[in-house]
């Protein structure tokens, strides 16, 4: 039989599986098609990361302190140089790698420091020396852990450096101040121009323009300063060049002190200001929404991430598909979560009878489809089992029993303990047999056993209420196997078996129906499960048809 083939324990993943046949050229829209039914699923679970992703990133956005910055800019533009003597002189050249001079001149530290000393920002508490923030502290933590292990030579090699090392600068206060200054003033060009952008960040809104605007004065200062120098040393210096050159000097010098722009022009600079640094107007960062739009994206994808690492290692199932594509077992039908509803009515009436009662509709006719070559002239023999308890089995097989009834047919369920109906038992005669397991243990032939009628299904449950008949009944005994027989010969018998986790009955009847189907509760039995089962009922030589999943949402 097709339905028969045993199949490999094992099955590889569930998020990349190397066993189904791929169609060409639809791989990227399948995984865009499985991506958003992944997310429709677990859409709660992505809604709630993502709030949580902008939450902590719009918490942290709004706990930094804000930065303002502000910007000078530069125009490099050589002039015409007046030697002693003459009127004009040589034009210097200039080309982009006489503007990347100095470019490089700016950023030197001979301007910073003269800047960082004449606005006196090594008192700033700003740029003082800030304690080491935790991942730091671990990274310290961790080296002097492993230094426990290591050789003296090392200790003692590290421990000999000099006071005047590059390793030790950052211990001076007032050297650690100035570091972190420099790291916060930015200059560059713009583009390939003759254009440089002198750009400072700080948390204190006064502080960039002055920073900014001094150390453009003190660029101009070092460019005016050199030609006077060089005029006095002309020996025919004429004395109101020189007093030019010392007025502009004079002039840049003040500026770079006061953290402005020098007042009055300066043509001998070979630079010209374009654009002088202005007070911010507001924080140029942290910029609360980016970040706070970065942790949500963040967040959805953690959650993508998350859900993908749960399905990974989560082996329950949830519907047919993954039903039969996880077991390789055919999925004959998809029993809804209907609340309240365990049987099939005489008049169906609300939206939920009727879905519960179109699914076991539909059950049957994949049954009959499967049992086609199974069925003789009047009826067969069905068990239903399942791995665990509380899977409803008992529940499917009273509905389909009902259905069958329905249609006209004749239906003998022999039922699981967990099913019985304890009003019906007790109205029975005590002299008469009361469950399979009782006529098994006695020998009593079918006339002799007593059915309960419930909806014109006739009933028989299959353990006893006696312990040691259930103990010592042997359901592998050929005497069942009459029973069975006999019963069939009235029309169709359904088993409702005991759980196969715990109980080898389940097996031992199992062998006597023509055809098993194996029940998985939705969202609680797992591929193992369902697997484990299917490889016990047909080790027992019972015909594995096909499995149907319960309580769907």
């Amino acid at each position: 039989m097709m339905f028969n083939r045993p199949r490999p324990l094992d099955v590889t993943s569930r998020l990349w599986r190397l066993d189904e046949v791929q169609t060409e050229g639809d791989g990227p829209l399948a995984l865009l098609r499985s991506l958003i039914a992944l997310g429709f699923r677990h859409k709660n679970s992505l809604v709630a990361c993502t709030l949580a992703g902008l939450v902590i990133a719009g918490l942290y956005a709004h706990s930094l302190p804000p930065i303002y910055g502000s910007t000078a800019t530069l125009l490099l533009e050589p002039r015409q140089s007046a030697a002693s003597g003459q009127e004009f002189g040589f034009q210097q050249s200039l080309d982009l790698y006489r503007a990347d001079s100095e470019l490089q001149t700016i950023k030197s530290e001979q301007l910073l420091s003269a800047v960082f000393e004449s606005l006196n920002l090594k008192d700033n508490p700003e740029l003082a020396p800030q304690r080491p923030g935790w991942v730091a502290r671990m990274k310290t933590g961790i080296r002097s852990f492993f230094s426990l292990f290591v050789g003296s030579a090392e200790s003692n090699t590290v421990a000999r450096l000099p006071d005047n090392a590059p390793g030790n600068l950052a211990n001076d206060t007032t050297r650690a101040a100035f570091l972190n200054f420099a790291r916060r003033l930015n200059a560059r060009r713009v583009g390939q121009s003759f254009v440089i952008e002198v750009e400072y960040s700080s948390s204190d809104p006064s502080l960039p323009a002055r920073v900014a605007n001094a150390a453009v004065s003190g660029y101009i200062f070092q460019a005016v300063a050199f030609k006077e120098q060089t005029a006095r040393a002309g020996t025919e210096a004429l004395q109101g060049r020189l007093d030019s050159l010392a007025t502009q000097v004079e002039a840049a010098r003040a500026a770079m002190h006061n953290g402005t722009l020098p007042a009055i022009p300066t043509p001998d600079a070979d630079a010209r200001v374009i654009g002088a640094a202005l007070p911010p107007l507001g924080p140029s960062a942290p910029r609360t929404s980016l970040i706070t739009a970065l942790g949500g994206i963040l967040g959805l994808i953690g959650g993508f991430g998350l859900i993908v690492f749960n399905l990974a290692l989560d082996r329950r199932i949830r519907n047919a598909r993954e039903l039969a594509r996880d077991t390789g077992i055919v999925c004959l039908g998809s029993i809804p979560d209907s609340p309240g509803v365990d049987a099939v009515p005489l008049h169906v009436n609300s939206m939920q009878e009727k879905r519960f009662v179109a699914a076991i509709h539909d059950l049957r006719t994949s049954v009959e489809i499967a049992c086609t070559g199974l069925r003789s002239e009047r009826s067969i023999a069905i068990a239903i089992v399942s791995w665990s308890p509380n899977t409803g089995v008992t529940t499917l097989c009273s509905a389909l029993s009902q259905l069958i009834i329905r249609g006209g047919g004749y239906v003998t369920l022999f039922q699981t303990s967990e099913g019985r109906n304890p009003a019906a038992t007790e109205s029975r005669p005590t002299a008469l047999s009361q469950s399979l397991a009782d006529a098994a243990f006695t020998g009593l032939p079918l006339e002799q056993i007593s059915f309960d009628h419930v909806n014109g299904v006739a009933v028989l449950p299959i353990h006893s209420r006696d312990a040691n008949a259930n103990l010592f009944a042997d359901f592998r005994n050929p005497r069942v196997r009459r029973i069975l027989d006999a019963a069939r010969l009235k029309g169709d018998v359904l088993l409702d078996l005991p759980p196969l986790h715990g109980s080898m009955d389940a097996l031992a009847l199992a062998a006597f129906a023509d055809a098993v189907i194996i029940v998985v509760r939705a969202e609680e039995t797992t591929i193992e499960e369902v697997v484990d089962s299917a490889q016990l009922l047909r080790r027992a030589g019972a015909n594995v048809v096909g499995a149907v999943i319960n309580r769907v949402a």
